[in-house]
């Protein structure tokens, strides 16, 4: 399963850890993903999506539209 938010479609970054020696070994930076069961008004009908928080935000701002579009265009699998 990928670690990427079907929304927005931000995953993993890479970067360093810096150590007090200013050693540094690579990390990954992972989304805040939280899987979210949610009720889409156009659809009639109650969808789990993984999201980002921020994705999250972007919903309960601007109401479920852009998810119910991305749904009927086949671009997020519904559950």
């Amino acid at each position: 399963m990928a670690r990427k938010c079907e929304l927005s479609g931000i995953g993993p970054i890479t970067g360093n850890n810096i150590s007090h020696a200013h050693n540094k070994t690579k990390r990954r930076f992972l989304p805040n993903l939280q899987k979210k069961r949610i009720w889409v008004k156009e659809l009639n009908r109650y969808v789990t999506v993984k999201l980002s928080t921020r994705a999250l935000r972007t919903i309960s701002k601007n109401g479920t539209g852009e998810l119910a579009k991305m749904i009927l265009d086949k671009k997020i699998k519904v559950r």
